[in-house]
């Protein structure tokens, strides 16, 4: 077999219907859009969620909370991912992103105590739960809030 005869599998590509095309073709005249009418002229049809003048859905429901647009959001790195990391390795945000656990620093990076810490580390982060702080001080290493 060669490239110039590889063909598509029977059935799996079909034509694209082409509007507007005389009568014959099934779709010509009103090309498949009725007779007159708001849908039927050209840019013609309603906003989404456009009710008729009917009061749409989403405003007869209430209101609930507000966003905090100066949230800050943290990375979270759990202590067992930590143990990927040879003994005595100063793990920081950048290398946490550089090996791939996090994909980027965001706000920060908060360490929290699922799992536990088999090694020692020095451990360089925004943010610890406190338990977690315990753990790693417990395996020998330390902690550092950036």
């Amino acid at each position: 077999m060669k490239l110039h005869e590889l063909k598509p599998a029977e059935g799996s590509r079909k034509a694209r219907n082409r509007v507007g095309r005389g009568s014959s073709s099934g779709n010509g005249k009103t090309s498949g859009r009725g007779q007159k009418g708001q849908k039927a002229r050209s840019g013609g049809g309603v906003r989404l969620g456009f009710e008729g003048g009917q009061t749409p859905l989403f405003q007869t429901l209430p209101k609930r909370g507000f966003t905090n647009f100066n949230r800050k959001e943290f990375d979270i790195v759990n202590l067992d991912t930590l143990n990927r990391f040879e003994e005595g390795t100063e793990v920081t945000p950048d290398l946490l992103v550089e090996s791939g656990v996090i994909k980027n620093k965001k706000s920060g990076v908060k360490v929290l105590a699922k799992g536990n810490v088999d090694h020692k580390l020095i451990v360089k982060a925004h943010k610890f739960s406190a338990s977690a702080k315990e753990a790693i001080e417990a395996a020998g290493g330390s902690v550092e809030v950036i």
